[in-house]
């Protein structure tokens, strides 16, 4: 299975544990149990496997899958009763980072799970399936430009501001306005820059491209197309760009201040409905992971 992007498909499963969860317990486990034929459906849309491909691309989910549940799924509860723990208290920015830190390891893993399977399939691809995966990333770019960047600036912040708040009432129920206005005021601050984002995602997909192409064209081993698959990982994950790594560090630390000013303005009670939604969804994670507590 290919790995597009250095956190897209590990994030398509760790969202089903930490997102879905949001919602409710039965959307979470419909999504989770379905992930391999979502994950197929979202990997066919930027590949249009061939015949051949396909029966190895839902084999390959499924062991995906299966490994997910049983060592990835606890540790994703963990991290839930974590966050359950911090809750009642104050959460400092760095507390905040250290779960981030705990995230970006989880999805690590799936990212080094999944290698193997994604070289195997590179060296299957053809230059029209390469075409097509251009196609389906031009259009991708397109939508967030319309979306993130056309836009004038007070509908940008407006918009970001909705969803970053919607996030939060998931958790701790509804914000009334002095919480609101801290939100609003700490992204008012904010060094967030769609242009930036998107300038370097054209940057990862360019560099996707054309190591794919290499693997494609020229026989190589196994451990070679791996090999270049990973090369491709860490320059996705870690921009050649110094000035862009530090800002983009930057805005995950201003994102744990953010985070941390909102929690910050909670009440007790908010905080308690915090702590009973995140243990409900460890709950529900525990569960699916077939285990009991």
């Amino acid at each position: 299975m290919l790995k597009l992007a250095p956190m897209r498909l590990g994030g398509i499963i760790l969202a089903v544990a930490l997102s879905l969860a949001l919602s409710a317990c039965s959307a979470l486990k419909l999504g989770y149990n379905t992930m391999p034929d979502l994950g197929y459906w979202w990997l066919d849309g930027y590949l249009d496997f061939s015949d051949a491909q396909r029966v190895g691309v839902r084999g390959e989910l499924a062991q995906l899958h299966a490994w997910h549940r049983q060592q990835e799924l606890p540790q994703v509860a963990e991290l839930l009763a974590h966050l359950e723990q911090l809750a009642p208290g104050e959460i400092t920015p760095q507390q905040a980072c250290d779960v981030v830190a705990d995230v970006r390891a989880r999805l690590a893993a799936v990212g080094d799970r999944i290698e193997p399977a994604g070289a195997a399939l590179a060296t299957t691809l053809t230059a029209g399936q390469l075409r097509h995966l251009e196609r389906k990333f031009h259009s991708g770019n397109e939508t967030f430009r319309k979306e993130q960047i056309d836009p004038a600036p007070a509908e940008r912040q407006e918009k970001r501001y909705d969803r970053v708040l919607q996030r939060a009432e998931m958790i701790y129920g509804r914000l009334d306005e002095p919480q609101r206005a801290v939100l609003r005021q700490s992204l008012a601050q904010s060094a967030y820059d769609p242009a930036r984002i998107l300038a370097d995602r054209e940057r990862r997909q360019q560099d996707l491209l054309r190591t794919l192409a290499r693997i494609s064209t020229a026989p190589s081993s196994a451990a070679d197309a791996r090999a270049q698959l990973h090369a491709w990982r860490e320059r996705a994950e870690h921009a050649p760009d110094l000035a862009y790594r530090t800002w983009q560090e930057g805005l995950v630390q201003e994102g744990c201040r953010i985070f941390s000013a909102v929690h910050q303005s909670t009440t007790p009670a908010q905080r308690d409905q915090a702590v009973r939604r995140l243990s409900a969804y460890q709950r529900d994670v525990r569960e699916l992971a077939g285990e009991t507590r």
